[in-house]
């Protein structure tokens, strides 16, 4: 399976830099798994298409303000990190980060982020270093609302806004630990999920902290060579009771996103037995086609980068062919792409 079957031309002008006046004004495909049969409609009819005892899985992480920029302490020059990973360490503030700087980053090297200070304690490689902050864990996230800055993805071309502060969080986000949006679930509002409920779906949140994962490209040309760099999420028992219900009743299991399909499908695979368990750990999961879905039954997403780990996770859902015939039908019709864009429903 070669990384080039998965790449389609998008033109740039369809790459969305800008958030709609309102969430959920955003167009709505929908896309049959099983025939490919498509439709086109706004993202305000999405509890149209639910089902009473359909389960309607979110996932609550937050976006931090990720994007550290400073210099180095002792030769000045310029340094720009995106935090991805916290390291786990008690007793330190240690995380794992991509970095940029006018001559690498040496092990040992002494970082300043306006009074923010910190000391590269490992480059593992491939751009990624373990720095080492001079901030209480505890305190740290107050530190990175004074420096650090949202880290909207690399095709926005602008800098960050202060509407963005709003609107590249979804309206459920409240656990913080995220360098970037799951975006699918950007086009909620509170009433849409009213109206989801008085359709008779349930929904439940599962949180998976979107990092490196899930945004990094992959850079071998055999796609199952490719390592997904690791995440942390959780699952909790209300969560894994409510797909139990869900699946024994025969009714659907759909994620909303990428992110929340890896970690149910993560926790489902750490159980052994396939049965969905209390879970939290880090998920490096990587779902392309061929890939058994073990819990989601239908998928609500937005489209994705060519070459990507999240379009091969929904060409997984299903198959590349109808998804290729989708792209192109959107292109055709101008929908908005990426994170700030459209949103399609497979279900």
């Amino acid at each position: 399976m070669k990384l080039s079957q998965f790449d389609y031309p998008l033109p740039e002008a369809l790459i969305a830099q800008e958030p709609l006046s309102e969430r959920d004004a955003s167009r709505l495909m929908t896309l049959d798994r099983q025939t490919g049969e498509r439709g086109h409609k706004v993202f305000r009819d999405f509890p149209n298409l639910l089902r009473p005892g359909d389960l309607l899985v979110l996932n609550d992480a937050r976006v931090i303000p990720a994007r550290l920029r400073g210099h180095k302490i002792a030769t000045g020059g310029k340094v720009e990190l995106l935090l991805t990973l916290p390291l786990g360490n008690a007793a330190h503030c240690d995380w794992r980060c991509l970095g940029k700087a006018s001559k690498a980053i040496a092990p040992g090297a002494r970082l300043d982020f306006d009074g923010l200070r910190a000391t590269v304690i490992a480059a593992p490689g491939e751009g990624t270093y373990d720095v080492r902050f001079e901030s209480a864990p505890d305190a740290f996230a107050v530190e990175l609302e004074r420096v650090g800055a949202l880290p909207l993805p690399p095709y926005i071309r602008r800098a960050p806004s202060p509407e963005d502060a709003e609107r590249y969080q979804t309206v459920f986000a409240h656990r913080p630990g995220a360098v970037a949006a799951p975006t699918a679930g950007l086009h909620f509002t509170d009433a849409l999920l009213d109206q989801c409920r008085a359709r008779g779906a349930r929904i439940e949140k599962v949180t998976l902290y979107v990092g490196a994962g899930t945004f990094l490209p992959v850079r071998v040309d055999d796609v199952e060579r490719h390592v997904m760099h690791a995440e942390r999420f959780e699952v909790s028992d209300a969560v894994a009771r409510a797909v139990r219900d869900t699946r024994q009743a025969r009714h659907r299991v759909i994620a909303v996103g990428t992110t929340a399909t890896r970690a149910l499908e993560t926790a489902a695979q750490l159980s052994g037995d396939g049965a969905l368990r209390a879970t939290e750990g880090l998920s490096q999961l990587f779902i392309y086609p061929g890939y058994r879905f073990r819990v989601v039954d239908a998928l609500l997403t937005n489209f994705h980068l060519p070459k990507s780990t999240l379009l091969m996770l929904v060409s997984a859902l299903c198959s590349w062919e109808h998804l290729r015939a989708a792209y192109e039908d959107a292109i055709e019709r101008r929908y908005r792409f990426f994170s700030y864009g459209d949103a399609m429903f497979i279900g």
